[in-house]
């Protein structure tokens, strides 16, 4: 399963590149890819699994910069 969401107050990208590296790290996820440019965030992920990793996909985000928000895009 494949999802999108937008990082919105994402303005770093050594925070982009901390947050693709820290999604990748999740059980479950195969593929996370963040576009600094666009602020987009893909998580390719197991289906059964999916709101286990948006979940913790959303904790790691604002664990490692408290004032980026992850929405659905």
């Amino acid at each position: 399963m494949k999802k999108k969401f937008l990082l919105e107050g994402l303005d770093c990208a050594n925070c982009a590149a901390k947050i693709e590296e820290a999604i990748k790290g999740i059980d479950g996820v195969k593929e996370a890819t963040v576009n600094f440019m666009t602020t987009k965030l893909v998580i390719h992920g197991e289906d059964e699994m999916m709101p286990t990793i948006i979940a913790s996909a959303k904790k790691m985000v604002k664990k490692i910069e408290s004032d980026i928000t992850m929405k659905m895009a």
